[in-house]
């Protein structure tokens, strides 16, 4: 082995592993603006901070990486509809050789206010069925979690009905807001980890 080759796998032993950041949400223009869709906007605030589109389409997900801050970094948004989504996540997740550390989904929680985040380590999936697919899909539940707060349903509506109606107008006045407060918390669980990003971004944003 010469001396090139010797500096050339230190190099890359000493590269840090990659990211694979998923928004979960469901296909179609009709769901772009409702309350499960979070997830995908959450990615595409990111994608649209670092200067990225979704042109490539991989095990049914669109698909964009960049480097940031020296860590390769994928955002995904799977095509496969909410209940699947982990048949596209977990084909990246291998094919990309991802560390479940450094999967980070984010999806909507009817059970935090709008306007609240919380990163969490792992867990059940609390009925989000994106979530439960992907912790089936896995075969484990380790697997970090971006939850982004929708509220609950007024009176007696049904949540599966409640997550798939747009933001109220005033909800939708504040949104931008809490996308950019989200893709702040994603790319600190990049660079700083999990934990530093929990103790910075976890709480309610005052809306």
């Amino acid at each position: 082995m010469n001396d090139e080759t010797i500096f050339e796998t230190s190099a890359q032993a000493a590269s840090p592993q990659p990211c694979l950041i998923v928004g979960l949400g469901n296909p179609g223009r009709q769901y772009s603006q409702t309350r499960h869709n979070v997830g995908f906007l959450v990615v595409d605030s990111l994608a649209g901070r670092l200067g990225l589109s979704f042109s490539r389409v991989q095990f049914r997900a669109l698909v964009a990486d960049t480097r940031y801050q020296g860590v390769r970094v994928f955002l995904v948004k799977p095509q496969t509809y909410m209940n699947d989504s982990g048949t596209a996540v977990a084909s990246l997740v291998r094919f990309y050789k991802i560390p479940l550390e450094n999967l980070l989904v984010a999806h909507d929680d009817v059970d935090l206010p709008l306007g609240t985040l919380r990163l969490r380590p792992g867990g059940g999936s609390a009925g989000q069925k994106g979530v439960e697919s992907i912790i089936s899909r896995l075969g484990t539940q380790e697997f970090p979690r971006l939850r982004f707060g929708v509220s609950r349903p007024p009176g007696r509506m049904l949540a599966a009905a409640y997550v798939l109606q747009e933001f109220a107008k005033d909800e939708k006045a504040v949104l931008p807001e809490i996308l950019d407060r989200a893709a702040d918390a994603a790319l600190m669980f990049v660079t700083q980890g999990l934990d530093t990003a929990m103790n910075r971004y976890n709480g309610q944003l005052e809306v």
